[in-house]
């Protein structure tokens, strides 16, 4: 008998040279994406950019800023074929190890109304809303409203 061994998904900081697939997922995912340039400006100020793999294959990833106590997840992004599979979760919890280990005291974050998967996520993981950004996101109708949502550390 013979064990077919998994590849264990871990994490890593996201580099530059992932931006191709980065891209391929972020274009996949949302109507209005990040373009590279969103992404190459979050490596170059030294953001958390934190890529999940499972071998070659890149799950999904996340990009925050932390400063003066406060996280701000910017973008957290799943791989078409692993959406509902746990992925979402496993970058929100290493989002939330990283911020504390950054001496964050609070999470924030915005999502889209109509991403109701992404409320879901994150109110599972004890998120609460705090506030509405007026017209903060492209949308094919013009603007989308933010829900702005925070989790104490």
């Amino acid at each position: 008998m013979s064990a077919v061994l998994k590849c264990q998904p871990c994490f890593a900081a996201l580099r530059a040279e992932d931006l191709d697939e980065v891209m391929a997922i972020e274009n996949a995912v949302y109507t209005h994406p990040w373009t590279r340039g969103n992404f190459a400006d979050s490596l170059a100020a030294g953001y958390q950019c934190r890529s999940y793999r499972a071998g070659a294959e890149l799950l999904g990833y996340f990009i925050m800023i932390v400063a003066v106590g406060e996280a701000h997840l910017l973008n957290l992004s799943v791989s078409p074929q692993r959406h509902r599979q746990g992925v979402g979760a496993s970058l929100l919890r290493e989002v939330m190890r990283c911020a504390r280990e950054s001496d964050a005291r609070h999470l924030f974050l915005e999502v889209r109304p109509s991403n109701l998967a992404g409320q879901a996520l994150y109110a599972r993981f004890g998120f609460r809303r705090i506030a509405v950004r007026r017209g903060y996101y492209p949308a094919d109708a013009g603007r989308e409203d933010a829900l702005v949502l925070t989790l104490d550390l």
